[in-house]
């Protein structure tokens, strides 16, 4: 099966005609990702939400329609431990440092919005507790969504809280985004 139309119908997001899965955060590059990472599932089991699951070729992927991304780094920490216990030299698929942002993902808000086709909704605004949602009011039609990207810290929560699947995860949605330095995402009993 074409691997475009593989992706269409799973609802991947495409780079030309070849789908770009959502790594867990802090992966390596991805041509050197899919070399090095065993597919042991460390990652997986250690992800405390459930963001992680197994996707094409048994690498782990991110789902954000399952969970969303706190940044406690417990996969990082379990890939690296699997990498020095199983293949002594070789560095681990996801690399853990506070000095680096964990992906450049951000969210993207598509023209399925409710808000967009004049129905009120504004469920991803009272998920985000970063703020990056913001809604602007407009004269007669519902106040509309904008994304602040620089509130923005790509965890995702706002995707799944979305009832029509508008919100997607992109990497640099703008090209003039810089990285957001890594800080842990706060937990939510």
């Amino acid at each position: 099966m074409d691997m475009g139309r593989r992706a269409f119908l799973r609802g991947q997001r495409l780079r030309g005609t070849v789908a770009v899965p959502c790594r867990p955060p802090w992966a390596v590059d991805e041509a050197l990702f899919t070399r090095i990472c065993t597919r042991c599932g460390a990652c997986i089991a250690a992800c405390p939400t459930g963001l992680l699951a197994q996707g094409a070729g048994g690498f782990p992927e991110a789902d954000f329609r399952r969970a969303y991304c706190t940044f406690c780094t417990d996969c990082a920490c379990a890939c690296t431990k699997n990498a020095q216990e199983s293949v002594p030299h070789q560095p681990p698929a996801l690399t853990f440092s506070p000095d680096l942002p964990p992906w450049e993902l951000r969210a993207a808000i598509g023209t399925a919005c409710l808000p967009r086709q004049n129905v009120l909704c504004r469920s991803c605004e009272d998920h985000c507790e970063e703020g990056a949602i913001r809604f602007t009011l407009r004269q007669g039609s519902p106040a509309q969504p904008e994304i602040m990207e620089s509130c923005c810290i790509g965890c995702g929560e706002c995707v799944a809280s979305c009832p029509v699947r508008a919100i997607s995860m992109q990497k640099n949605p703008s090209p003039n985004l810089h990285p957001i330095p890594f800080q842990e995402k706060r937990t939510t009993q």
